[in-house]
């Protein structure tokens, strides 16, 4: 039986200070969302005996087809703290500012979101991050922390978010690997140093306290999320308190680390052995493991009699039925009942994470592009229900009636509730403008419940909410508000770039109307899809990997489009750059001089340019916004000089950045006195945004390109020098100088992280070799036989790699692969201009053809114009 109703989640939400918004973060099958089935059993929405079997947050057909999450799943749950537990609270939620807010009584609504693990839908991570404040990280204790564990956890610390942490599968180091409570509390001490170097290396150092994660705190949890059991140190320490009489805090911190119990002389020391020399047992091991490996020794061993005699003195009551139960059905049992995993991660959520009401005091800056002053800042960092609405839709999320999504957010100010009249903002928002903004009403506001939904009137702020009818005026994400003076909710960053691409068409052509539509469903469907169509008019599919693409023309074919379609190969995307400074060259047989000069069509106008490499660490922080267009041109100045040695008076004139006004490529002026140039400022910058949007190699973005502008021609007479005077020379200026300064194609490279046994590692470098890998560390998984190796694999070779992969090691090597950085090709494939070079013959020529430009290595005539 549920034990709750909508009417009582909703009472909770008025309490901001009982409510703990958290998301369930992980390496693929870690076992997130076998665990949230549990949580989901705690509060009787399934039945206690399928909790860790049926998946309820695995909503799809294909997720519990193929065992993983696709989409992050929502859910409200009730929890209730002792009244005693309440004290605990007011430590764990220190905040950087301001007074700590208590709880209110002892009832909790815990909205979770269970997110994807593999690195392919990291994206879903991100969006489910954006609305909640806590992180669980569950980590297998077998694998440790993984690449994509390292991945999610960062993007949380990025986001401001706490996390708490629970290892995971404890039962496999049992019963599969036979461990001794020694060399386990071993294995459990690592992964936690593992966690808290990851939260040391990331964590914003400016919020002045520090989230890495301590078991004798309470905030790490020991579990078997399959079996339905879980303990923290807290859960042992609050019943030796009371068996003992003595106070809970010191248990705690006993019951963890170099202490050990003397029986004789019933003392506590630090020192392993006794007065006599003889060793005494860890007080982890002894007090938390030994009931735990006993359960299990007796069980295994089936010797009932003593099992039913230990269940009895630690107050188990077993029915009859659950008597005649045999080996495993019968250890299940007895664990959950011993310490049933919800109490524990339910407590430790309830105690450790914080409200909203704490949270978005230090998040607001973080969330809020805006002053930090103005009423909708001040109303996030209030969690006001009656301050002006601010809602951050971070995604869509399909609906029953098709081509129809219910747009999922987090109220961070306000209250929203149906029939109120919203603005709309999209990503691309300017306030004071009218672009990218609707005037709207919300239809109905309603509550995500896993696979339903329920009708709620209205959601004050700090809540997670689901609306319906503003699908249609947003596509991924947005800002509602009813603020006529509010800027946007900053847009997220995602972690992994769509750099695998796939054409589509129509098998009848009567069908495009409906692939036109089913594609603009599928983009509103998924974060981090990228749908465009190409110069030469093909539809073209972006994902992130192999398999996100793949359940991505699923959804098109079967869902949204619903009909039959074409797909074509995988292709990589690559980006153009240059590897030196503009020089003069000569190309058949003809000399061209540097800079690169470009006439405007009535030739009254000219243009000298130079190109130059930015440097890849400047591109990164580009694409990262820690330097962005939007920053004071003074700040943004200072930044460039003081940290990639630019001259302080250039970093002050860049024009713009492109493409998208935000990409990785800048535009300075560097000229001195000419007339008339702010005049045709506006003109150049479209000429840039339009060359770098698509380069002349072979017509893809441009990357880490600085442009200097050297000196302008201009005519005397405005009307001569208009914007089709001035955009098509800047595009071939930029063009020739791209030309004159050995370009060169970046390609994107994947980080594999590879976990393998000893005995296949063979298998693993020999497929590595074939497909061009690069090895950079190699290191065993200590108290297993697996080894982690790590390299660098270019995506062009990546396709088939996970298959060729698993036939080399019979099934025993799995990897992750997620996008790190941008390359340059290796020298070994030639110079991209030399028509007879393998990289022009093999993936140059190859996409200029698919494209549909002229073949041929690009001319320089075609840009450059003779003095």
């Amino acid at each position: 039986m549920v034990n709750f109703t909508i009417d009582e989640l909703r009472g909770l939400m008025d309490k901001r200070s009982n409510i703990r918004n958290m998301s369930v973060i992980a390496h693929v099958d870690h076992g997130k969302s076998t665990l949230s089935d549990s949580l989901l059993a705690a509060s009787g929405i399934i039945a206690a005996a399928k909790a860790g079997e049926v998946r309820t947050m695995d909503t799809r057909k294909d997720e519990q087809e193929r065992g993983i999450t696709i989409k992050s799943t929502a859910v409200s749950l009730h929890a209730e703290l002792p009244e005693d537990d309440l004290k605990d609270i007011k430590e764990a939620t220190k905040v950087p500012v301001g007074e700590v807010v208590k709880a209110d009584g002892t009832n909790f609504l815990v909205n979770l979101i269970d997110s994807p693990g593999h690195v392919d839908f990291s994206s879903e991570v991100t969006a489910a991050l954006r609305v909640t404040d806590g992180a669980l990280v569950v980590v297998d204790v077998i694998e440790g922390a993984s690449v994509q564990t390292e991945t999610v956890l960062r993007q949380a610390l990025s986001e401001r978010i706490k996390p708490v942490l629970c290892i995971n599968k404890v039962d496999r180091s049992l019963l599969e690997l036979q461990h001794s409570p020694e060399d386990l509390y071993t294995i459990l001490r690592n992964v936690v140093e593992n966690i808290n170097v990851i939260v040391a290396t990331y964590q914003d150092k400016e919020l002045g306290v520090d989230w890495q994660v301590a078991p004798d705190q309470g905030n790490v949890a020991f579990a078997s999320a399959y079996q339905g059991w879980g303990f923290t140190i807290r859960t042992f320490a609050t019943r030796y308190a009371k068996k003992f009489g003595v106070n809970k805090e010191n248990m705690m911190k006993r019951l963890w680390g170099d202490s050990y119990f003397n029986p004789k002389t019933k003392k506590w020391t630090n020192t392993g052995k006794d007065a006599d020399g003889k060793p005494l047992t860890r007080a982890f091991n002894q007090f938390c493991l030994d009931p735990i490996f006993q359960i299990f020794d007796l069980v295994m061993k089936d010797n009932t009699e003593k099992v039913f005699a230990i269940a009895e003195k630690l107050e188990i009551k077993l029915t009859t039925e659950e008597k005649q139960l045999k080996e495993k059905r019968l250890l299940r049992t007895v664990m959950r009942k011993f310490i049933p995993l919800a109490d524990a991660i339910l407590e430790m959520m309830v105690i450790h994470l914080p409200s909203p009401q704490n949270s978005q005091r230090y998040r607001a800056e973080l969330l809020y592009e805006g002053p930090g002053d103005d009423e909708s800042c001040l109303g996030i960092k209030g969690c006001d229900p009656n301050g002006p609405l601010m809602l951050y839709v971070s995604k869509m999320v399909p609906t029953s009636d098709k081509g129809r999504f219910y747009a999922f957010g987090r109220v961070f100010s306000g209250t929203a509730k149906s029939g109120l009249k919203v603005r709309i903002q999209g990503p691309n928002y300017v306030p004071g403008k009218k672009e990218d903004l609707y005037i709207k009403a919300i239809q109905r506001t309603v509550l995500m419940m896993g696979p339903k939904v329920e009708q709620i009137e209205d959601i004050p702020a700090g809540n997670i909410v689901g609306l319906v009818g503003v699908d249609q005026f947003l596509v991924k994400s947005g800002t509602l508000t009813t603020s006529e003076t509010a800027h946007n909710l900053k847009v997220m960053k995602f972690s992994v770039s769509p750099v695998v691409q796939r054409a589509v068409e129509v098998t009848n052509g009567q069908d495009l109307p409906k692939l036109v539509e089913g594609l603009k469903r599928l983009a509103k469907s998924d974060p981090c899809v990228l749908i465009f169509t190409s110069p030469s008019g093909e539809h073209v599919v972006a994902g992130a990997g192999e398999l996100h693409l793949e359940i991505c023309l699923n959804d098109l074919q079967n869902d949204h489009a619903g009909i039959p379609l074409k797909i074509s190969d995988p292709v990589v995307q690559y980006r153009e750059t240059v590897t030196g400074n503009t020089e003069t060259i000569e190309q058949g047989g003809k000399t061209f001089h540097a800079p690169a000069l470009a006439k405007s069509p009535n030739k009254h106008n000219r243009i000298y340019l130079a190109a130059a490499p930015m440097g890849e660490e400047l591109a990164v922080a580009i694409d990262q916004g820690k330097v962005s267009a939007k920053d004071d041109f003074k700040v943004r100045g200072r930044v460039l000089a003081d940290d990639f040695g630019w001259d302080i008076t250039e970093a002050r004139k860049i024009w713009c950045f492109g493409p998208d006004t935000n990409g990785p490529n800048v535009f300075v002026d560097t000229t001195k006195a000419v007339q008339y140039l702010n005049e045709i400022k506006d003109s150049v910058v479209s000429g840039v945004q339009w060359a770098t949007k698509e380069g002349p190699l072979c017509d893809e973005p441009l990357r880490g390109i600085r442009f200097n502008l050297l000196d302008v021609t201009l005519h005397a007479d405005s009307i001569h020098r208009g914007a089709g005077q001035i955009m098509p020379p800047t595009r071939r200026a930029m063009y020739a100088a791209i030309l004159m300064s050995q370009p060169n194609l970046l390609e994107p490279m994947y980080v594999c992280d590879i976990q393998v046994p000893e005995t296949s590692m063979g298998g693993v470098y020999a497929v590595l070799t074939k497909k061009e890998g690069q090895v950079f560390a190699e290191e065993q998984r200590p108290g297993t036989p697996l080894f982690t190796i790590k390299a660098y694999l270019p995506v062009r070779r990546s396709f088939g790699f996970t298959t060729d992969l698993r036939a080399q090691t019979a099934g025993q090597a799995f990897p992750t692969m997620v996008f790190d950085h941008w390359e340059s090709l290796p020298s070994t494939l030639g110079n991209p201009l030399n028509p007879e070079s393998p990289a022009y013959k093999d993936i140059i020529s190859a996409m200029r053809k698919r494209k549909g430009l002229k073949e041929g290595v690009p001319n320089l005539d075609d840009y450059y114009d003779k003095l």
